[in-house]
């Protein structure tokens, strides 16, 4: 075995926990992350502490959790006096760079979340949904290649479908499958795979999908029957509703009046996004598996978070409902783990810096912990689990302790509880704060105990947590269109969009 493996992450962005048929869901066609399953062990209780695109894609790149990162929601980082105003000044080196200085040939591949920032690959194809201004999209590794070599395409305003009030309505890509942004990430990493040297690389590969608008291409859009999905897991309204984030982005979305029909519809589309991106995972598996040092070579596929995709009468992510912070997350090095193997311990995005950087041979855990390690029987896993949302401070904001059986919720905003014993209630229906007050109590304790570090100790009121009278959000809508060709948002006058023909 070579002293330093290959390592490969791959990362789809917002697909849910139980979206492989390897680990148990009948209704899904995944056969090539039930490779990575059949390569590997997967862990089946496995979070993002910061279920939300920029603060996940941090504690991904740094190793560290929210109060390090300062980045607890999408937005600008939330620096207290003190804190370095550099990510890497208050985490250290980003992943990519720590591997570089390791001897690591590095590259990047795909959406990122953090424009204009360098993320320390020796080579960066960056990609992503939106463009804030035209220079933006003529930047944009995808974006180029299709304005270079397929501008019978380029009129597409959004070529990953549409959002704003499309957001949550079933379309098709308006690509074929073979020019997607997934198709040509597959495309990237092949060729970038099938450059073989002496020097061990480190390869992310970033998906978009299934993050909405739910638009698989031609076929993979009518892969499933809406009728065989099933039906959204809906509990009592006051539970599903107490924290009050979900139904203000459920109106952001143009989600508010989605029904159990519907989700069903939008469910098929989002399973047909995953079989789609399965096929273009399978394509990187194929180059990878051509290597002689394939066995010798780390992959780690993952989700920065889930979609409640109508759970709890909730769409979109930033809760701590299973459906939107519990994350697939498998690991395979056929050189020296287990294969088809389980682990039920908790994980997190955070432990992937410490595993890439032990699998170098310089483990750096940071805020994780080491799943090597934990792996191989070495070192012990964790108690529990803190998750964060929303500026400490604030009444967005809540944090999660997850422990074996338990998770236990605080949300600033009327400082309200939620517990759930996710073990025998594991679609979390029934909150027993009222009938466990002494667990309640403990995990709260351990809430308190975790914030209890600069920047996050903003939550603290004294010895306890932080509240604030409850007050519902001015409800508002979220509109994304095409900034970069000047388009903000609906005209005042349905007439004035024809002056752009």
């Amino acid at each position: 075995m070579p002293e330093r493996p290959n390592i490969l992450f791959v990362m789809a962005d917002q697909q849910r926990f139980d979206t492989i048929a390897a680990l148990g869901n009948p209704l899904i066609y995944t056969p090539h992350l039930d490779r990575l399953v059949a390569r590997g062990v997967s862990f089946t209780r496995a979070y993002s502490t910061c279920p939300v695109c920029v603060p996940a894609r941090y504690t991904i790149r740094t190793g560290c959790e929210p109060p390090r990162t300062a980045s607890y929601q999408n937005g600008p980082y939330d620096l207290v006096p003190g804190q370095d105003p550099e990510v890497e000044g208050r985490c250290g080196p980003f992943l990519a760079r720590r591997l570089s200085s390791l001897g690591y040939r590095t590259f990047g591949i795909g959406k990122c979340h953090a424009l204009e920032q360098d993320l320390g690959y020796d080579l960066l194809l960056r990609a992503e949904e939106l463009w804030g201004s035209e220079q933006d999209r003529a930047g944009d590794a995808f974006a180029s290649f299709i304005a270079a070599k397929h501008p019978e395409f380029s009129f597409l305003e959004q070529l990953h479908g549409e959002r704003t009030e499309m957001y949550y309505m079933p379309q098709a890509s308006p690509l074929p499958a073979a020019l997607t942004y997934e198709s040509w990430a597959a495309d990237r990493a092949c060729e970038l795979l099938s450059d073989q040297d002496s020097q061990p690389f480190f390869g992310f590969v970033s998906f978009i999908r299934p993050h909405p608008p739910l638009a698989p291409p031609l076929p993979f859009n009518r892969m499933y029957d809406p009728d065989r999905m099933p039906h959204p897991v809906l509990g009592d309204l006051a539970t599903d509703h107490l924290d009050e984030q979900i139904p203000w982005m459920n109106y952001a979305v143009w989600a508010e009046d989605v029904g159990p029909a519907q989700a069903r519809v939008l469910k098929a589309r989002y399973y047909g996004a995953i079989s789609y991106l399965d096929h273009c995972l399978g394509r990187i598996l194929d180059a990878l598996e051509a290597r002689p040092d394939a066995r010798d070579t780390l992959v780690c596929f993952f989700s920065d978070h889930g979609d409640h995709l109508g759970d709890h009468y909730a769409w979109q992510k930033e809760s701590f409902f299973e459906a939107s912070c519990r994350v697939p997350f498998l690991v395979s090095w056929p050189a020296r783990l287990p294969q088809g193997a389980e682990s039920p311990e908790l994980a997190c995005l955070t432990d992937l810096f410490g595993l890439a950087t032990a699998a170098a041979g310089t483990e750096e855990v940071r805020d994780g912990i080491s799943l090597l390690g934990l792996l191989e029987r070495r070192r012990p896993g964790r108690d529990r689990l803190l998750g964060y949302y929303g500026c400490p401070g604030t009444p967005l904001f809540k944090v999660m302790v997850r422990e074996t059986h338990w998770k236990y919720v605080y949300l600033a905003n009327g400082g309200r509880e939620l517990l759930f014993n996710v073990t025998a209630d594991p679609q979390e229906l029934r909150s027993l704060v009222g009938e466990q007050p002494a667990v309640a109590a403990r995990l709260r304790a351990q809430a308190i105990a975790a914030l209890r570090v600069p920047n996050a100790d903003r939550a603290l009121a004294g010895d306890d947590l932080r509240a604030f009278p409850f007050q519902a959000r001015p409800l508002r809508r979220i509109v994304q269109m095409d900034r970069s060709r000047g388009v903000t948002g609906f005209p005042a006058r349905p007439q004035d969009v024809l002056e752009t023909l």
